[in-house]
């Protein structure tokens, strides 16, 4: 079984190739395995369900083809990071914040972050998760890992409930506030975050039930967003995601191939202050940004690349070029402007103009019906992974805060900042380093 870019790897090219590489009993029961023995049983249904009619038998696939490489593609648990910052996009997300119940502390904290590490590192490998009868839901029982990640982080108020406010990091401090903000307090914040995403929907909301029912008595869940990118496959070939807006999204990404990728992303392994327990770790910023889509959708095409300053095609620059050209912020047009507006999203944003500043931006998009108004409850769920917020997030979004165009379009509705510990080694639960030193 060969390793994968991302800590990703793909699992053999038939369900029946994976199961037979994979033993029952200690080493887990794999989803599809389940539904084998089940097979004579379906395949009578099948027949007495055809007596229903044609509608039935058309709602079905004449033919089922093998899993794919989206469904079989495994995430890694273990390693030096945590999975779900630097695997690429899934098709569906969840996120998810959790609040300890009152009289629930450290040693509840971390019998739950044992419990929850052991259901994520099976779900991850698409084995069903362990326990009594009718304990796996059986929902993705048919279905391969589909490139699930579960990221664990904590959240400010966490470590006065645990007792370890001597260990919360300086990068935990509180936001600032922004002019954009309309922040709804019950959706933000949180003891404990977690966050899901899969390339099949059922295998994420398996990940997240199964999560939730882990919690049991020792913390509630505070707010729960869900969120989605396109499926992998659904373009000719690979292409940076579009948001709701139908920009291209995240095209100045930092890249790990870059040399100081580590560094800006990840918080150093030679930390020695009260904080090293975060060595390999990230900080996750996290933000539900409504977009007003019926005031952008009023808007020329040739006015929303002028609010971005790319080319609503392709991505590319205004100053020319392609996606993956370098922004000319110096070249002007006929009329001596600058090509790229002095106000537009990208100019802003970039780091040659905040100090090389620079975070990951991974984002889902979000739609959650028709407001009472009339208007989509549509945008993105904004998350953004730094190793200091204070020099990635914040400088950022305060120089957007003084002039981006793109400002009257958006409203940031719920904001949370999490710090989300190194992965776990073999034989370790996430946050293990902190709740157990």
């Amino acid at each position: 079984m060969s390793k994968k870019k991302d800590g990703l790897r793909k699992s053999g090219t038939t369900a029946g190739s994976r199961e037979e590489s994979r033993p029952d009993g200690a080493g887990g029961v794999s989803r599809r395995r389940l539904i084998g023995s089940a097979g004579a049983a379906g395949a009578a249904g099948l027949v007495l369900g055809a007596a229903g009619g044609a509608s039935t038998y058309a709602a079905t696939r004449e033919e089922q083809t093998a899993l794919t490489t989206v469904g079989s593609t495994e995430a890694m648990f273990h390693g030096k990071h945590q999975a779900g910052i630097t695997t690429p996009l899934q098709a569906r997300g969840h996120l998810v914040a959790f609040d300890l119940v009152p009289g629930a502390g450290r040693k509840e904290a971390a019998a739950l972050l044992r419990r929850w590490s052991a259901v994520a590192q099976r779900l991850m490998a698409g084995e069903v998760a362990k326990g009594g009868p009718g304990h796996d839901t059986g929902v993705a029982l048919d279905a391969g890992p589909s490139s699930l990640t579960v990221t664990f982080g904590f959240g400010r108020t966490f470590f006065a409930r645990t007792g370890l406010d001597d260990r919360r990091p300086a990068a935990l401090d509180p936001l600032p506030a922004f002019s954009s903000d309309h922040l709804d307090a019950k959706r933000s914040d949180g003891d404990l975050w977690v966050q899901i995403g899969a390339d099949d929907a059922l295998v994420a909301f398996h990940a997240l039930r199964a999560l939730q029912k882990e919690a049991g008595s020792s913390a509630r869940v505070r707010w729960q967003m869900n969120g989605f990118n396109r499926t992998p496959g659904a373009t000719a070939r690979p292409m940076t995601a579009r948001n709701l807006m139908g920009q291209v999204d995240g095209t100045n990404n930092p890249r790990p191939a870059e040399s100081d990728f580590e560094k800006r992303i990840f918080v150093p392994s030679d930390d020695s202050s009260a904080s090293a327990w975060m060595a390999g770790g990230s900080y996750a910023v996290v933000r539900r940004i409504r977009m007003l889509l019926d005031d952008w959708e009023e808007l020329t095409v040739e006015r929303q690349e002028q609010v971005i300053g790319r080319r609503k095609a392709d991505g590319a620059p205004l100053s020319g070029g392609s996606e993956s050209t370098p922004m000319d912020l110096d070249r002007t047009g006929p009329d001596g402007k600058p090509l790229i507006p002095s106000n537009a999203h990208a100019r802003i944003s970039s780091p040659e103009k905040n100090g090389g500043a620079a975070m990951l931006r991974r984002p889902f998009s979000y739609h959650d019906g028709i407001s009472d108004d009339g208007t989509p409850d549509a945008g993105l769920l904004f998350v953004c992974w730094q190793a200091d917020p204070f020099k990635g997030f914040i400088p950022v979004q305060r120089k957007l805060d003084r002039g981006d165009a793109l400002s009257p379009f958006i409203r940031h509705e719920a904001s949370g900042l999490f710090a989300v510990p190194g992965g776990a080694g073999a034989g370790e639960y996430v946050g293990q380093r902190l709740l157990e030193s």
